[in-house]
C-alpha cells in the first residue's frame, strides 16, 4: 500500500532547491540526525580548513601566522553581518561565548540609560540569559522584571504590556524560543521597547542560520548568537555580538582587554578603547573557531537565508502533518505554534514519557533531544535534512510509541538530555 506522506517526501525532496547542499558535510554516519538545532554538523570545507591551519599555518607557519589570523574576528562578523543577519559590515564581531557577549552588552546597555532600575526579561529565555541578567541586577542594585509568557506560544508584544515604563534600561529576549521554537514578532517588540525610551537586546541563538533575524528592518540596539546551532561552526565555537552602528560611540563594554584596545601592540599603561565594533573583543581569539564560523557563515550566505527559511518552514509543516496523523492519536501534545512565520526550524512536542520515548529514539538510530518539562524536541537543519528524513524518524518514533517500547527505559535523567 502506497503511503502519500512518504511518497510527498520524496516528491518535496526531488523539488528541493538546497539538496545540492547536504553534500557540503560530513555523512560519517547513518543516524537520522534530528538535532542540528543543537550542534550542527562538520562541513567538509571546514574540516579541510582546519587540518590545513593546523598542519600548514600552525604547524609551519608558527607566530608568522598571526599576520593573517589578527583579523578572523573582525572577517567573520562581517561575513555573519551581510551573509546570515540583517546588518552591515563592522556591526558584528565573533569573540567569547554567548554568555560572556550578553554579559558586555547588557552591561554596556545598563551604563547607556543612568537613572533607569530596570530589567526585562521573559520567564521562559534561556537560562543563561536569566542568570547573566540576574547576577547583574544583583550586583548593581537594579530590579530584575520578568515577564511571565505562554510556555508554547512564546512572548508575544502584548505581553509587555503594563511591563514598560520610564524605569526600564533594557529588555532581552529570544528571537526563536529555545523550548518550543516559537518566533517572537522582533519590529513589534522593539518598537513597543524604543517608545519607552529603552535599549533592546536580543538573543538569536535559535534564529540565525534558520529564520531571517530583522536587526536593521527592527531598529534593534544589540544582539548576541552562537555559531554552532544552524551556522554549524562546531562544539564550543566562538559567538558574536551585533551593535547597531550609531551606538557604537555612545556604549562602552566593561571587559577591557587587549584586543578590544586602540593600539594593541603599543601595549600602553592605559585603556584607550578602538574605535568601532573592535572594542567588544577582549582577549586572544580562537583561531580555529574563527575559521569554522566562517566557514559555515559561507555555506548559508551562498544558499540565501530566504530560502533556508522557507525549506525551514516546510520541514516543519511536513513534521507537524506527520505528528497529527500518527502521535497526536496517543496522547501526545504539539507545543510549537503552528503557523510557519511563527515558529523557528525546530519542532517540540510534550508527553509525560517524552525523556524515555527520546531514548528509545536514540537507540532507534534518531537524534533529537529533551526538554523539560516533558518535552521531545525534533530540529531540522534545512542545509541538509531531507523530507525523507523526518518521515523516516517519524516512523520510527510512531513505531516506538505504538509498540511501548519506550516503557522499558528509565525515567532517571542524565546530566545531559
Amino acid at each position: 500500500m502506497v503511503d502519500p506522506l512518504h511518497s510527498r517526501a520524496g516528491e518535496l525532496d526531488a523539488a528541493d532547491p538546497l539538496a545540492p547542499f547536504r553534500e557540503r558535510f560530513v555523512f560519517a554516519d547513518d543516524l537520522l540526525y534530528l538535532d542540528g538545532n543543537s550542534l550542527g554538523r562538520l562541513p567538509v570545507a571546514t574540516r579541510e580548513r582546519l587540518r590545513r591551519a593546523v598542519e600548514v599555518e600552525w604547524g609551519t607557519g608558527l607566530i608568522r601566522s598571526w599576520d593573517s589570523w589578527i583579523d578572523l574576528a573582525r572577517e567573520a562578523g562581517d561575513t555573519l553581518a551581510t551573509g546570515v543577519l540583517d546588518a552591515s559590515p563592522g556591526e558584528v564581531i565573533v569573540t567569547d561565548s554567548t554568555s560572556v557577549n550578553l554579559y558586555k552588552l547588557a552591561s554596556a546597555a545598563l551604563d547607556a540609560r543612568p537613572g533607569r532600575r530596570v530589567i526585562v526579561v521573559e520567564d521562559d529565555n534561556f537560562p543563561t540569559d536569566r542568570y547573566v541578567l540576574e547576577g547583574l541586577a544583583k550586583a548593581r542594585g537594579l530590579e530584575l522584571r520578568t515577564v511571565a509568557v505562554h510556555i508554547d506560544h512564546g512572548v508575544q508584544v502584548e505581553d509587555l504590556t503594563g511591563v514598560l515604563d520610564s524605569d526600564v534600561a533594557l529588555v532581552c529576549l529570544s528571537h526563536v524560543a529555545y523550548r518550543s521554537g516559537a518566533r517572537a514578532d522582533m519590529p513589534a517588540i522593539t518598537e513597543a521597547v524604543h517608545q519607552v525610551g529603552a535599549l533592546m537586546l536580543w538573543d538569536l541563538c535559535h534564529a540565525a542560520g534558520a529564520v531571517p533575524t530583522p536587526l536593521h528592518v527592527s531598529g534593534a540596539d544589540l544582539a548576541v548568537g552562537c555559531t554552532y546551532k544552524y551556522l554549524n561552526a562546531g562544539p564550543g565555537a566562538p559567538a558574536y555580538v551585533y551593535v547597531k552602528a550609531d551606538l557604537q560611540t555612545s556604549i562602552t563594554q566593561p571587559i577591557w582587554g587587549w584586543f578590544g584596545q586602540r593600539d594593541q601592540f603599543a601595549m600602553g599603561p592605559d585603556y584607550e578603547p578602538a574605535a568601532g565594533i573592535q572594542q567588544f573583543m577582549v582577549g586572544s581569539p580562537q583561531i580555529f573557531g574563527l575559521m569554522a564560523v566562517i566557514e559555515g557563515a559561507r555555506i548559508t550566505a551562498e544558499a540565501g537565508i530566504e530560502a533556508i527559511a522557507a525549506k525551514g518552514a516546510a520541514l516543519t509543516t511536513y513534521a507537524i502533518e506527520l505528528f497529527d496523523e500518527w502521535i497526536a492519536p496517543h496522547g501526545w501534545a504539539l507545543a510549537t505554534p503552528r503557523e510557519a512565520k511563527q515558529r523557528g526550524a525546530h519542532v517540540t512536542v510534550h508527553h509525560p514519557a517524552a525523556w524515555q520515548v527520546t531514548q528509545a529514539l536514540k537507540d532507534a538510530g534518531v537524534i533529537p533531544d529533551f526538554r523539560t518539562p516533558d518535552r521531545l524536541r525534533i530540529g531540522f537543519a534545512p542545509l541538509y535534512t531531507r523530507f525523507e528524513d523526518v518521515h523516516e524518524g517519524f516512523t520510527r518514533l510512531r513505531t516506538i510509541i505504538e509498540s511501548g517500547s519506550w516503557q522499558g527505559y528509565s525515567t532517571a535523567r542524565s546530566r545531559i538530555t
